[in-house]
């Protein structure tokens, strides 16, 4: 099995190394093309008006300037030669991809990017606390990851679905087990502008998080849930994003 690793975190990320290992365990035949630097939050921005660098560095190791979604199309369709690879995975992240997170994350597009190709794709993260911040429990994900993959590959992903893969900030042997969830919804309340002056008293802005005072519960079954509950969430998520309910009432409110 062919295997294309990707990231958003960049070419040097703590969670490629850990994606990669992830990787050989299931195939010695496993390739990585990153971006040149920090992605993250990108979504499944594509690099149009401006040319790709590419550098070699190492065998079967590439970093791209460009996007996590550039770097899967020059994987799949430059680097790799005639031979697509059979599988994308894209992080570790650095940090979890759930709920509103899987519209913004580079590293969802990368394997969203592999989906669009007719590769089977997973986007794998790992969620750090206050506490694991600066040093995520890795060992987590290199402990669940191999053997979940096996398994949904042997079911079969399904053509227009990625799998995002979420490990709880916690040690392998505190994991309660693997839940398949829903994507969640956050309280947005958390986001803010923060605004500063540069050396020459101009303005510049930074969009930012702040803790917000009650934190809600998340509903049931999702992947919000789960990681709370520390169990590593599974989330099957559709290419197709078609609301079938509202078409069918705005088909009939259009008549």
């Amino acid at each position: 099995m062919r295997i294309l690793c990707t990231n958003d975190d960049g070419i040097h990320a703590p969670g490629l190394k850990v994606v990669e290992e992830i990787a050989r365990a299931l195939s010695d035949d496993v390739w990585v093309v990153a971006p040149e630097l920090d992605q993250s939050g990108v979504s499944h921005s594509l690099s149009l008006n401006d040319p790709l660098r590419l550098r070699e560095v190492g065998p079967r190791h590439f970093a791209v300037r460009g996007t996590p979604t550039d770097c899967v199309i020059m994987g799949a369709r430059h680097i790799l030669g005639a031979q697509l690879p059979d599988l994308v995975l894209s992080g570790v992240n650095k940090g979890r991809n759930v709920a509103e997170d899987v519209v913004y994350s580079g590293t969802i597009a990368g394997a969203l990017e592999g989906t669009i190709l007719g590769l089977p794709s997973f986007a794998l993260s790992q969620e750090f606390s206050i506490e694991t911040r600066d040093a995520p429990l890795w060992d987590t994900a290199l402990k669940f990851g191999p053997d979940i993959l096996r398994k949904v590959i042997a079911a079969g992903v399904p053509k227009n679905t990625v799998i995002n893969v979420n490990f709880p900030a916690c040690a392998p042997d505190q994991v309660a087990g693997i839940m398949v969830t829903r994507q969640g919804k956050r309280n947005q309340g958390f986001l803010r502008v923060d605004e500063r002056r540069d050396g020459r008293g101009n303005p510049y802005f930074w969009i930012g998080f702040e803790r917000i005072a009650v934190v809600d519960m998340p509903a049931e079954g999702t992947d919000l849930a789960a990681l709370a509950a520390r169990y590593v969430s599974v989330t099957p998520l559709r290419l197709d994003r078609t609301d079938e309910a509202f078409s069918e009432a705005l088909t009939a409110t259009l008549k």
